[in-house]
This record gives C-alpha cells, structure tokens and sequence, in this order.
C-alpha cells in the first residue's frame, strides 16, 4: 500500500487568463458615462487654451502632457508592452483619438463657438456604432437603430438651425474629427476587451510621444504663446482630463456594456457642454437646446434598453 502526502501531492489550479476583471453593466454604465463628463468638458477647456496658445502649440504640448502622466503610470506599475498583434490597433487609437480629433476639433474652434462643435460632434455615437458594425461585426436590434437614428437626427436638426444650414471650414474640421474619433474609439474599446483600458490608451499616448515632442518644440516656436490662469487650466485638463483619464474610464466602461450602448451614452454629450459653456465661456442657449435635450435623453434610455 502506498500512502499519498497532501503536502507533495501537486494539486491544479484554475487560472484565469482574462487580462483584466471587467466591470458589471451597471460599473460599466458609470464608468462610460464619467468618460462623456469628462468629454463634455474638452470643448470649453479648448476654448481657455486657445486664450494663450496657439492650436498647434496646444494640440502638440496637451499630447506631451498626457503620455508623460501615461508613460509614468506605466513604469511605476511595470505593466509589460502589449503583444506584437496589439500595436496596430493602438496606432489606430493614437491616430485617431490622441492626434486626430484634437487637432481637427482645435482648428475648428478658432471660428467656431463651442456650442456649435458640440452639436455636430454630437454625431459622434452613431458614426461610432456603424464603424463598430463593420469592424467588430457587433449587429445591434433594429430598435437600437431607430433611437440612435433618431438621436441623431435630432442632434442634426439642432445643429442646422444653429448655423442656418450652411457649411462652413469649421463643420469640415469637425466632420473630419469625427470619422477619425469614431475609429480610435472603436478600435480602443475592442482593445478594452483584452487589456485594460488605461494601457489602451497610455500605450497609444506613448506611441505618439516621439512625434509629440518636436512638434511642441516646432510648435512653441513659431506660435506666441500668452499664459494666463484660464489658458494654463485649459491645458491641463485637455491633457490629463480629457486625454487621459476620460479615456481610461471610457474604454474601460465600452469594454463593460459593449461598443454600440456605450457611444449612445455621448448623445448627452452636447448638451452638457452646452452647460459648460454658458457657465464657463458665457455663451447663450437657445430656445432649441432644452427639446434637444428631452429628445436625446430619451433616445439613450432606449438604446441602453434595447439588446445589441
């Protein structure tokens, strides 16, 4: 007879290899909602900025920033580069979210109001949900189609009485933002979903540092730059604010709740910077803004209703 010692016996151990504990729906619902309140917040922070520096200047110096703040929570967390397979996908997010829609929405808030760029951006959740169709192969109900059709439709509508219906460079900057923000948002919240979403991003800010610097240097050179305390507050929250830390809970609450119900979350976005900006730029509302806002409140009760 051959006894068996509990204490050589090797004993299996279930591993589990999901890189990183995902959030419940609700969580995941919170998280991506304080990404669009930190979002909302852009537009108003980009206008203080543009008080004392130039747009590229701000773009190129707000990048620094950020991957800086990313790249130190990196090291201090030794978190191992992502898989060869992964930087694609983060080049995309960098492209897209890092310099793309900054730069595109910077340039068109030099003669655009606030509230005007936040209406069109206010696009931005379906352009996000047909770029995640197609990418990600997501097939929401036709119930979630029609709500966010018709959110958009009702963001259009604010949006052409706003600016009498005629296209400006501006609109164009911010179409063009648009498109490129929707795929660094579709192809981040795929990421999300196998690292998580503060590497997401932090990686993609890193990726774009070598690029970021000598374009702040080139940059600060050329543009005079004027610092003042709103100028300076402008800056510091597009850098860490919207660059960073909205990002990480964004992605983190799309890789909860999935790529379609979290971009509907942003059809509230316009009209919370519409708020930011009469209580922080002065601007005046319109009679539209308060139906908008029923309109596309109830547009995301139903998208968030309705299963993907």
């Amino acid at each position: 007879m051959r006894a068996q010692s509990s204490a050589i016996t090797p004993t299996r151990i279930a591993v589990t290899t999901t890189p990183a504990t995902r959030p419940t729906g609700r969580t995941g619902t919170l998280l991506a909602a304080l990404g669009v309140v930190a979002f909302s917040l852009t537009f108003p922070a980009t206008a203080w900025g543009l008080e004392g520096f130039g747009p590229w200047s701000l773009v190129a110096v707000r990048c620094v920033l950020a991957a800086l703040i990313a790249g130190g929570c990196l090291v201090a967390l030794r978190v191992p580069a992502p898989d060869r397979r992964h930087w694609p996908g983060l080049a995309v997010v960098a492209a897209g979210v890092v310099a793309g829609f900054p730069l595109l929405s910077t340039l068109a808030l030099r003669t655009s109001t606030t509230a005007h760029a936040a209406v069109v951006v206010g696009l931005l959740p379906l352009t996000t949900a047909l770029l995640s169709a197609l990418r990600v192969g997501t097939r929401p109900s036709r119930t979630f189609w029609t709500a966010a059709l018709a959110g958009a439709a009702a963001v259009a509508a604010f949006t052409v009485q706003q600016s009498g219906g005629a296209l400006t460079t501006a609109d164009l900057y911010l179409f063009g933002a648009l498109l490129v923000c929707a795929a660094g948002y579709t192809e981040g919240g795929r990421l999300a979903r196998v690292m998580p979403g503060w590497q997401v991003i932090g990686w993609a800010l890193v990726l774009c540092l070598p690029l970021a610097v000598p374009a702040a240097a080139v940059a600060l050179a050329y543009e005079p730059v004027n610092l003042t305390a709103r100028s300076v507050a402008g800056l510091l929250w597009v850098a860490a604010g919207s660059q960073f830390l909205g990002l990480v809970v964004w992605y983190r609450g799309m890789a909860a709740i999935g790529i379609p119900k979290a971009s509907q979350l942003q059809l509230a976005q316009p009209l919370l910077t519409l708020v930011w900006s009469v209580l922080l730029l002065g601007e005046h509302l319109t009679v539209a803004a308060p139906l908008t806002a029923v309109a596309v409140l109830v547009c995301i009760a139903v998208t968030q209703r309705a299963r993907g």
